[in-house]
């Protein structure tokens, strides 16, 4: 009985009912005849309720579940799916309110639905998580009431269940294809022109409009009375790095996501297209010091690897150490690289402190340089001034931006490449970027 009570939740119109009554008992002492009619409708109203009470308990009348994830993605719409059945003999309403993880800070979420005798039903809704870590799901709740509506009867299934949030492995389906074509044309991404090859021959083809004459085999154009060409592939097995800086600067928050957690999602999929396009992936991080290294190769585990690294990884809110990066990447790595730095700067004296070292590392990989642009300095440039303040802000928030663009011409200026990128576009520059060094043959 105690289990029953605690399961058991008046409907806000049962007390809007009795105060009726109160009410009207109280009117019957000026009007006695009245006493006799609020007498035999609270009887009424007694015996509904007890109905009410007894169909709703008489039975274990609902049936529920909930599928999560085994891992969810990081700053993508994770799907939550609910499974529902009624085995009343009636139709019911339903109220399902699930415990949500702590991170959300949301204890007003519910989805609001009606079963008929019989029916089963599937309901969804999407999480986006912003934090990597353990996602702790409560009780699923699903407070169900009758046509009455005057109580309502929770069920809870005590299905408690932490699911992991990793680095965002969705965005490796959506960029997949990408490791086997040049050809893009989808999800924002430039078409390469290659005007360039490895001497790292395929095969021989036919000719077809856009091949490059100056790959015409005369030989086998002279045997098959057609033009042939000699297709090229890019050269294999070269390493891919991303480093990662993990100082204060990478702390600053876009959309949710930090920064640092834009740089983990790149890194993820830019690995995968390596990976698929036969050159070795690793990744490493930096900032007092050099960790969470992982050396480039093309083992079918590398990815599980770079997966669970990356899961691990945060911010130390201090000064990242060029100096000690340069001399680590001198130590440890031998082969030339192709080096994908995601770092942030905001001023050029930010950067002439590091230049040096950046220099450096230049002198025996090919160095890219990965920075962000701020989007809210870009808000504030568009938004119309009408005061001196405004003015001030808007000026201000023009040369940053404009420091932004000299960052990039003195890197360059240095044989340093780099790419300036908002943080929502910055996996798809870096995977063209990527292909372009590919498609010219530069590293």
């Amino acid at each position: 009985m105690k289990q029953i009570l605690k399961n058991t939740y008046l409907d806000s119109r049962f007390f809007f009912i009795m105060a009726c009554f109160v009410a009207g008992y109280i009117l019957s002492y000026i009007f006695p005849g009245l006493y006799i009619i609020v007498s035999m409708l609270f009887v009424v109203f007694l015996g509904l309720l007890l109905f009410d009470f007894v169909i709703l308990f008489r039975k274990n009348g609902i049936e529920s579940s909930r599928n999560l994830p085994e891992k969810l993605s990081n700053g993508d719409d994770n799907p939550i799916n609910i499974s529902l059945k009624n085995d009343y003999n009636f139709k019911v309403k339903l109220n399902v309110i699930d415990e949500l993880p702590f991170q959300y800070q949301k204890r007003d979420f519910h989805i609001k639905t009606e079963l008929v005798s019989g029916e089963k039903k599937k309901i969804h809704y999407t999480l986006r998580p912003l934090q990597r870590g353990e996602y702790l799901f409560g009780n699923l709740n699903v407070y169900t009431t009758t046509p009455i509506k005057f109580i309502s009867r929770r069920f809870q299934f005590g299905n408690e269940a932490m699911v992991p949030n990793y680095p965002s492995f969705l965005q490796l389906r959506k960029y997949m294809l990408l490791a086997f074509s040049n050809k893009i044309f989808e999800h924002g991404l430039k078409k390469i022109r290659r005007i360039g090859h490895t001497m790292e021959f395929e095969q021989i083809k036919e000719y077809v409009i856009g091949d490059d004459i100056r790959n015409i085999n005369w030989k086998a154009t002279a045997k098959r009375s057609q033009l042939m060409v000699n297709q090229y592939q890019d050269e294999k097995s070269q390493p891919i790095y991303s480093v990662i800086d993990t100082g204060r600067v990478m702390k600053m928050p876009f959309e949710g996501l930090s920064l640092l957690d834009y740089a983990i999602n790149a890194t993820l999929v830019i690995s995968n297209v390596a990976l698929k396009k036969q050159d070795k992936a690793g990744m490493f991080t930096f900032s007092r010091k050099v960790e969470n290294k992982v050396f480039a190769e093309r083992r079918p585990s590398q990815m599980n690897k770079i997966l669970e690294t990356l899961y691990n990884i945060n911010t130390d809110f201090v000064e990242s150490d060029f100096s000690r990066l340069y001399i680590d990447i001198k130590r440890s790595i031998s082969q030339r690289s192709l080096l994908l730095l995601y770092t942030n700067f905001e001023t050029l004296d930010a950067l002439y402190r590091q230049l040096p070292y950046l220099q450096a590392i230049a002198k025996n990989h090919l160095l890219v340089v990965i920075f962000f642009e701020n989007t809210e300095l870009q808000k504030l440039t568009k938004k119309e001034a009408d005061n001196t303040r405004e003015i001030f802000e808007k000026t201000i928030a023009e040369k940053f931006i404009y420091e932004k663009k000299l960052i990039v011409n003195e890197l360059l200026k240095h044989g340093i490449q780099s790419i300036l990128t908002t943080p929502e576009n910055l996996t798809v520059n870096t995977i063209n970027k990527y292909l372009e060094i590919k498609a010219r043959g530069l590293l």
